[in-house]
């Protein structure tokens, strides 16, 4: 009884931040939860091999099964993990542009971060939020390192291109 009362402590605590980083990388609510059931399953299974390392060691414990079962989620309910979206879709932008979230709502940059395509999306988020190089990502989703800079880079072109709309949406409210 007591570690039942446990796991629902932990759950409560952590299913918050947990949904949010799983959510980064899957579009639908449906397989959001699936994937948080699961990682919480394999928490729970998995709990003897966690090694406390100090503060945020839990955290960054759960955080990495969350991620993992994520990608796992991708790869057995994608074909290709590369985007529908061509080259020509995409905004010219200079190599150092960078998109600009100042002044934008932070559930509004997660839409915008959803919204892009899968591969972009898991990539963007595999270099951005987990900070893995091109090359650990290749290894991750089994693609090439250079389809892996070549997705983030097209990931931030669309991020810049909705940055820029919302941007001009929100000033023209105000004139």
């Amino acid at each position: 009884m007591k570690e039942e009362a446990a796991w629902k402590e932990l759950f409560g605590a952590y299913s918050g931040s947990l949904t949010y980083i799983c959510s980064r990388y899957l579009a639908e609510k449906e397989d959001v939860h699936d994937v948080l059931q699961n990682s919480f399953i394999k928490m729970f299974r998995s709990i003897d091999s966690f090694e406390y390392r100090g503060s945020g060691s839990l955290k960054a414990w759960m955080t990495r099964i969350v991620v993992n079962e994520s990608l796992k989620h991708i790869k057995q309910n994608t074909t290709d993990t590369k985007s529908k979206v061509e080259i020509e879709d995409l905004p010219d932008l200079p190599n150092d542009e960078e998109p600009d979230f100042e002044e934008i709502p932070k559930a509004v940059i997660m839409e915008m971060i959803q919204s892009l395509p899968d591969g972009y999306r898991t990539v963007f988020n595999l270099y951005v939020f987990e900070t893995k190089s091109h090359k650990e990502i290749s290894r991750l989703l089994g693609i090439a390192e250079n389809s892996s800079a070549s997705q983030f880079h097209r990931a931030k072109g669309l991020l810049v291109q909705k940055i820029k709309e919302f941007k001009m949406s929100k000033k023209a409210q105000y004139e």
